[in-house]
């Protein structure tokens, strides 16, 4: 006969739970980590629980891609930001233009167009001359297209493997026009979500280069001016209500950000986003989420219903919102979260990214 199993009664006393162990990785960091510089909630955190306290001031903690400041009865906009993408050049684009349009942009979303930049370069001892020329030509180039010139600028020098060839720093002012007033507090149940064109272009683009990676096609980097496009805009009405350009991160951290500091929900149609089929093959391919891949030359605005349409013809009429698309809007409900509705009829939360998909993008 077979042998018998003897069951006994289940264990039903409290656990010991001091040598239990969380599966998943905390977000306290001891130190540094990738994801701390990655626009995602490790980089929120950094700034709103050591660089702000520090800090301090009423500007600083409304945290937008540019600073709102008054000086002498003149409203600047005033913005900084440092480059650190790897490699120096890639498909569309290289270190110099990102350093030039990077600050462009987060000028123009506070409605200013950029006039003067800084420009610092941190080099590593053994760089070839020539690479640092050609990075100084370009950035030179990006500067006169964009309309602004560079009138300061530092140069610093680190001993060899301390660096990565050229680090850049930029840093820009620029004149805000009477009556505009971009700021995620502004948005309002009933604003339409536009956003300027294909997204996720710039982040696969330097991924492509960097993995040596191919995907039938070319593709290249977004990076782009838009002080010209934010321009239009304004044209039609000076009552936009926020804008952002959506780089580490990519769109999903910028709704995020809009939608935490309005305490309004957002709420997108997931097939109205305009995702390029090569940057939505290589996603699938990698298991990416291409609402969270970098962008360099594209922007998201939240419209009054009221002109959404003209704003929204306007951005068609330039090159650089062609493809311009209403994606969504912000709604009463769940306040401060970003949903989704997909494609067979249900909904999904776009959550803030931890870290980030895609380091060193810019």
């Amino acid at each position: 006969m077979p042998e018998t199993t003897e069951l006994t009664a289940p264990d039903l006393t409290a656990p010991d739970l001091t040598t239990w162990t969380c599966p998943a990785p905390l977000r306290d960091h001891p130190r540094v980590v990738m994801g701390h510089g990655g626009g995602g909630a490790l980089s929120a955190e950094l700034v709103q629980h050591i660089f702000a306290p520090a800090f301090g001031g009423a500007t600083l903690s409304q945290l937008g891609d540019s600073a709102a400041v008054s000086l002498g009865g003149v409203r600047l906009a005033f913005s900084t930001d440092s480059y650190v993408v790897r490699p120096l050049f890639f498909p569309g684009g290289s270190i110099g233009d990102l350093a030039v349009n990077g600050t462009v942009n987060d000028l123009a979303m506070s409605g200013a167009r950029a006039a003067y930049l800084s420009c610092g370069f941190i080099l590593e001892e053994g760089v070839e001359m020539s690479v640092v020329a050609r990075v100084a030509e370009t950035l030179g180039v990006a500067a006169r297209s964009a309309g602004v010139e560079v009138v300061t600028g530092d140069t610093k020098v680190v001993e060899s493997g301390h660096g990565d060839g050229v680090f850049i720093n930029t840093a820009g002012i620029g004149l805000i026009p009477d009556g505009v007033d971009l700021r995620p507090q502004r948005v309002v149940p009933g604003d339409v979500v536009i956003v300027s064109g294909d997204i996720g272009v710039h982040g696969v683009a330097i991924m492509s280069v960097r993995e040596g990676l191919e995907f039938g096609v070319e593709i290249e980097s977004d990076t782009a001016a838009l002080g010209g496009l934010v321009d239009a805009m304004l044209a039609v009405t000076r009552d936009l209500h926020v804008l952002r350009d959506p780089t580490r991160g990519g769109l999903a951290a910028s709704l995020n950000e809009i939608a935490a500091a309005s305490r309004a929900g957002v709420v997108i149609k997931e097939g109205d986003v305009p995702v390029p089929p090569a940057v939505a093959n290589a996603c699938a391919i990698l298991g990416l989420d291409p609402l969270y891949v970098a962008n360099e030359g594209k922007l998201v605005a939240f419209v009054p219903r009221e002109h959404a349409d003209a704003v929204l013809e306007a951005m068609r009429a330039h090159p650089l919102g062609a493809n311009a698309r209403v994606i969504g809007e912000a709604v009463a409900e769940h306040p401060g979260m970003v949903v989704a509705r997909t494609g067979l009829g249900g909904t999904r939360v776009v959550d803030l990214p931890i870290g980030e998909q895609l380091p060193r993008i810019c």
